[in-house]
């Protein structure tokens, strides 16, 4: 059975390699040694689950991260233009224009000189051809979208076809020069149509929740540039950036046509309150992960706070529910970043303080075990700073996955 929390993280950074060093690719004898190391390492990972207070499998799996073993490198996200640091994962719900059903997306948050807040490309990388295409290529400035291009985390495409990312733009890397940005929806072959902009619209950061029923849609975007500081703007009791608590949650409900661009019909902020700030290696930190539960709860991962909150009744409620209800907290979460709802209706989310995807329960409110997918010993802890987007495969067996240190598109699968 996989160990999936480890005290100290494999070595290994093979673009392909198993999570444990007994996968039935690596035959080995199998003498008493070897067994008295099996069994320790049963007994840690039992230890750990109970530390966790999560009842201890016995031949069926608890989630996810209990049957996927193995990651493989895909591709480069750098794009032609040479931006890079990925920050946007998401898989195409249909096939229209340059992107066919099951591509995955994946925008570019820095330019070439690796500012952050400039870059300008979304990219296309096909599971079927194995090769990466330029889906669209934005201006720097563009007119209608406040600061100008650096496109985020906020990446949907609609089953009508049409794209829609977030800008969160910058002029000299931090957020000292941080514009409003705004919404950008492009058609199916990578054109601008519109730009979504307004009083509830500021920096759309983290991944979007989106409910799709074909000639209508819901959306749900972090908004977490309301006043923001630059880095160097302190707070004297932590020596780190000011925390703002600005940021907030938005709803919008889109009228989506086939073969028209898609308009809002209603806004309305959903959850709010929550805290945010400049962040000199990061950008910004703020609220990141949206996923929506079957029963139109809104989890929202909560990085200043390092928890993730629920918001019932996303879809309908006309108020906001604040800073939410807080699911769980702390444990294995390290700032936790971009997250999704597995087929067993449990989260997935990364952290962007080291280098694990962590699976929770949250109808029990618990963290269930967590998986390193970033290795990279460079950072401390290994890791760290180097995950953000993550997005399901199409079958529910694997996930894909960012790392920024390399530029990468990765799976994890069985």
């Amino acid at each position: 059975m996989t160990t999936l929390v480890r005290s100290t993280p494999p070595a290994d950074r093979n673009a392909s390699h198993p999570s444990h060093p007994s996968h039935p690719s690596h035959p080995r004898p199998r003498g008493r040694g070897a067994r008295l190391v099996d069994r320790m390492r049963m007994a840690g990972r039992v230890l750990m689950l109970v530390l966790l207070g999560t009842p201890v499998p016995a031949e069926d799996h608890l989630g996810l991260l209990e049957t996927v073993h193995r990651h493989h490198t895909l591709a480069t996200t750098i794009s032609e233009n040479g931006d890079l640091n990925p920050y946007a994962v998401f898989v195409a719900p249909v096939s229209a224009g340059k992107i066919q059903a099951g591509d995955v997306l994946i925008d570019n948050f820095n330019n070439i000189s690796n500012l952050q807040g400039t870059g300008q490309t979304i990219v296309i990388y096909s599971p079927v051809s194995h090769k990466t295409i330029l889906f669209a290529r934005l201006p720097s400035k563009l007119a209608g979208c406040p600061g100008g291009i650096g496109l985020t985390t906020a990446l949907v495409m609609l089953k009508s076809g049409y794209v829609i990312v977030g800008s969160a733009p910058s002029t000299d890397g931090t957020t000292n020069t941080l514009g409003d940005g705004g919404l950008i929806v492009l058609d199916p072959q990578g054109a601008v149509v519109a730009i979504w902009t307004g009083p509830q619209i500021s920096d759309p950061w983290g991944n979007i929740a989106c409910d799709d029923r074909g000639t209508t849609a819901t959306i749900f975007v972090s908004m977490a540039g309301f006043k923001l500081d630059g880095p160097q703007v302190k707070d004297p009791a932590t020596g780190l950036p000011v925390v703002r608590a600005n940021a907030t949650v938005l709803r919008l409900s889109l009228n989506t046509p086939s073969g028209a661009t898609p308009t809002i019909a209603a806004q309305a902020v959903v959850a709010d309150g929550f805290g945010h700030r400049a962040d000199k290696d990061t950008f910004l930190v703020g609220p990141t992960g949206l996923a929506l539960g079957n029963d139109g709860t809104l989890y929202i991962s909560d990085g200043v706070a390092n928890r993730i909150a629920a918001v019932s009744d996303a879809l309908t409620r006309s108020a906001s529910a604040g800073l939410g209800r807080t699911v769980t907290s702390g444990q294995l979460l390290r700032r936790p970043l971009a997250m999704v709802i597995t087929p067993q209706g449990h989260l997935l989310v990364v952290n962007g303080k080291n280098g694990q995807v962590v699976e929770i329960d949250p109808a029990a409110g618990k963290q269930l075990y967590a998986q390193w997918i970033d290795t990279n010993q460079a950072q401390s802890p290994p890791g760290n700073g180097d995950l953000f987007g993550l997005a399901m495969r199409p079958d529910g067996k694997g996930f894909y996955y960012v790392q920024d240190d390399t530029n990468l598109l990765m799976e994890c699968a069985r």
